[in-house]
């Protein structure tokens, strides 16, 4: 992933996916970013949810896609929240 789709990935994630999760108390972080993956920490009410699976492959995942079709998005929950976030 280069730097430009890099970019399109936060902005993506800072101006749709940020207030889809926070509707529902949930705080979206990235954590980093590693070939044609995007490593992402969700905190708040989303920490421990066991809707993270569904929120994931129906949410975070198509919505990014449309920025980077071969995107492969890893979400972690919970505490302790990992070194490196990208506060959004």
């Amino acid at each position: 992933m280069d730097e430009a789709q890099k970019n399109d990935v936060i902005r993506i994630c800072r101006d749709v996916l940020v207030p889809l999760v926070s509707v529902d108390g949930g705080r979206l972080h990235i954590v980093g970013f590693e070939g044609d993956e995007v490593w992402i920490h969700l905190t708040g009410t989303c920490s421990g949810c066991p809707g993270v699976t569904m929120t994931r492959d129906e949410v975070l995942t198509p919505a990014l896609r449309t920025v980077l079709p071969q995107i492969k998005v890893v979400v972690t929950t919970g505490l302790p929240i990992p070194r490196g976030l990208e506060n959004l």
